[in-house]
């Protein structure tokens, strides 16, 4: 079934199941493979996206109920990592392996949309749901506060 989908301010026509996840549109006929697969029972936060500005788990949600939204992947966050997350990202050196690192960033640019000035209790909980192998936790939250000074 061709569905059309509005990918960082782009217009896509893909040819897939309605019920396929969205993950997979994006990465396999999209192209953009910045969203990564993690653990594939929406726990773990690494497949991030924004659905109309909500960071979403895109493993989770169906194509067919994409259609009609904006979607952001991090390739669409901004073209040269100008975004104030991405900054602090790059300023506090989070990530290690990285694996995990868009899903983080697509989480903290979400949250700090509704929650500009966070308490370390308040990112915390926020990114309860993504994990980092690497434990990297500690600098997450230092840059998503420098993120808070930025102007996310």
């Amino acid at each position: 079934m061709k569905l059309t989908l509005n990918v960082n301010n782009a217009t896509h026509v893909v040819d897939v199941e309605p019920e396929t996840p969205l993950l997979w549109v994006l990465r396999d006929n999209i192209g953009l493979t910045g969203t990564k697969y993690g653990c594939g029972v929406a726990q773990c936060g690494v497949r991030t996206v924004h659905i109309d500005g909500h960071a979403t788990k895109s493993c989770s949600v169906i194509v067919a109920s994409a259609v009609g939204a904006k979607i952001t992947t991090i390739e669409g966050l901004s073209k040269d990592r100008s975004h104030p997350v991405q900054r602090a990202w790059i300023e506090h050196t989070v990530p290690q392996c990285g694996y995990c690192q868009s899903g983080q960033i697509m989480a903290a640019a979400a949250f700090l949309k509704s929650n500009p000035q966070p308490t370390d209790a308040q990112i915390d909980e926020a990114m309860a749901g993504n994990l980092c192998r690497c434990g990297t936790y500690l600098s997450i939250r230092d840059a998503i506060h420098a993120a808070a000074k930025l102007g996310s």
